[in-house]
């Protein structure tokens, strides 16, 4: 069974986000999506002249394969998979979920390995390909998000389908605005944190690698992060869900993680020697993203939030911190979510979640969302 909303959003996808030229080969990785949205992907591929090629997964089977993984396994999986990326020049990625804990009584040290064993895949398809990655609507979701599922979807297909291009001279503003900025400072509840991102550069996001959209990213020198940082969003990250993180930095290092689970975030943290440093700070402001519902792809991009992110840096507005974690912990900044401070260079750009520059604005909710 179709839906018209899924040729809208196929559309999005290969038209806007990759941007598909004739000729071009793309990767359409689908896991736990229905089929007829795996089809609208194909078609639309194909409308633009471009070639198909379709990868179907399935979180139980994974699962399983998980479980016993073994070197020799996944050390084969990641030649064949890097073999295919290199022939590919786009991929898109729709990541359905009916459990998000599925994964959650694979053993650390069996994920790790092949996180390990896969990441040339991973970085091949970061930095040598057109991609853009989204989540899959299901029941889970909704469930995560408080909402029922028919309002859920609604949401969803309407974040999702957003004009990006109302982004474009706020995001640009700001983009520009962190390029010229040496000294960030993040105040709020339990956060006092310091750091440099002078001569790393950053990066607008606005619907090509992930949707839903809305950020601009850096990252901290590697060394420079000093004080503390307490998240307010939940997360799952390999399976585990994590309250109320709360680290502590010197010279750029984490010294002290503590959460919920802290035996488990710590594993995670010493996964490798990067773990512990910080590849990402990113501010969000999608407008319609207000609440956290533990998916990180629409949490990153909260409206009010910003994100910094253990582990590995990408390589455009990047520090070179190399890691197997990525690990995207998000602080709201709104009053209802206790208020905070984005200073740059001890200048105020956004307090309780709202820009105040005037060239930044352009980014706050009644601004994008304003008709006309």
């Amino acid at each position: 069974m179709s839906d018209s909303r899924y040729n809208q959003l196929a559309e999005v996808l290969t038209g806007f986000s990759c941007d598909l030229k004739k000729g071009e080969r793309v990767l359409i990785d689908a896991f736990d999506v229905p089929e007829g949205f795996v089809i609208a992907l194909v078609r639309a591929t194909r409308a633009l002249g471009a070639i198909p090629y379709v990868n179907l997964q399935n979180a139980r089977i994974t699962r399983e394969l998980l479980q016993g993984a073994s070197t020799d396994q996944y050390r084969l999986t990641a030649d064949i998979e890097l073999a295919r990326m290199q022939k590919m020049d786009a991929y898109i990625a729709a990541r359905g979920s009916h459990n998000i804990f599925e994964t959650s009584d694979v053993p650390a040290a069996r994920v790790q390995l092949v996180a390990k064993l896969m990441k040339p895949v991973l970085d091949y398809r970061v930095n040598k390909t057109k991609w853009v990655v989204l989540r899959w609507p299901s029941s889970a979701m909704a469930q995560q998000a408080g909402m029922s599922t028919e309002a859920f979807e609604d949401f969803y297909f309407k974040v999702c389908t957003f004009d990006y291009r109302r982004y474009g001279p706020g995001m640009a503003a700001l983009e520009d605005l962190m390029n010229r900025t040496d000294r960030v400072h993040l105040k709020g509840p339990g956060t006092d944190l310091k750091f440099s991102i002078k001569g790393i550069g950053a990066e607008a996001c606005g619907g090509l690698r992930n949707i839903p959209d809305g950020e601009v990213f850096s990252c901290p020198v590697k060394d420079s992060v000093e004080g503390v940082i307490q998240y307010n969003a939940p997360t799952v990250y390999l399976g585990t869900a994590f309250d109320n993180i709360r680290l502590v930095f010197k010279q750029g290092k984490i010294v002290e993680a503590t959460a919920n689970n802290t035996k488990r975030l710590n594993e995670i943290l010493d996964t490798d020697a990067g773990a512990r440093y910080i590849g990402e700070f990113a501010i969000g402001f999608n407008p319609h993203i207000t609440e956290p519902m533990r998916d990180i792809l629409f949490d990153e991009k909260i409206a009010g939030s910003f994100h910094f992110t253990p582990g590995k840096a990408y390589e455009r507005a990047g520090n070179g911190n190399e890691s197997v974690v990525h690990w995207d912990m998000v602080n709201i900044q709104r009053p209802e979510y206790g208020g905070g401070e984005i200073w740059f260079d001890g200048k105020l750009i956004r307090k309780d979640g709202l820009f105040v520059l005037p060239a930044l604005k352009k980014l706050n909710p009644d601004q994008l969302l304003k008709k006309g």
